[in-house]
């Protein structure tokens, strides 16, 4: 197994929680008038989605449920192949649900995700990603509403890992290979 240790940090603690507060004004605006299904990806997006729904207007009618879902295990790189660990608790026929990424890499498991969710008849599918990385996109997708775009690197911290590990970290770093 390679070695891997903390790279700089790409984005501070500071900047993110600004972008999450820019993200939860976008979302109260846009769900104002309807209640939203809010559909978490386990593990990674746990902590910006638990920043984010704590910044979302108090007058939105809002619910939450959990998918996890696999497709890294202990690499830095996507197998191509999704694995739903957990699946939903409740219907989502005929509800507006919002699905809440750590990152849109590939884009494989949100496509695999929407095209499962869009089978269930919701009236219709959001995504929010605080990370976007377009260089890796193999799939034409793009979330709704979006953080930050960064480059192609592997980043942990802020709910992101690598075999489970750096999730805690409150700013999001670069994951460099030791040789």
């Amino acid at each position: 197994m390679n070695k891997y240790e903390l790279g700089g940090v790409l984005l501070g603690r500071d900047v993110i929680k600004n972008k999450v507060k820019e993200l939860a004004k976008e979302i109260s605006l846009y769900y104002k008038n309807k209640p939203v299904h809010v559909i978490g990806v386990l593990k990674g997006s746990v902590i910006f989605l638990s920043d984010l729904v704590r910044e979302v207007d108090r007058s939105i009618q809002m619910k939450l449920d959990f998918l996890s879902v696999s497709s890294y295990g202990a690499s830095t790189k996507s197998s191509g192949v999704v694995k739903i660990n957990k699946d939903l608790d409740e219907s989502v026929v005929n509800k507006n649900l919002l699905i809440v990424e750590d990152i849109v890499d590939t884009g494989l498991t949100l496509q695999y995700l929407i095209n499962i969710l869009r089978e269930r008849s919701p009236k219709e599918i959001k995504v929010c990603s605080l990370l976007d990385k377009p260089e890796r996109r193999i799939v034409d997708l793009k979330a709704d509403f979006y953080g930050f775009t960064i480059p192609d690197e592997f980043v942990v911290g802020y709910g992101l890992d690598y075999g489970g590990y750096w999730r805690n970290l409150p700013d999001i770093h670069i994951l460099r290979k030791v040789d």
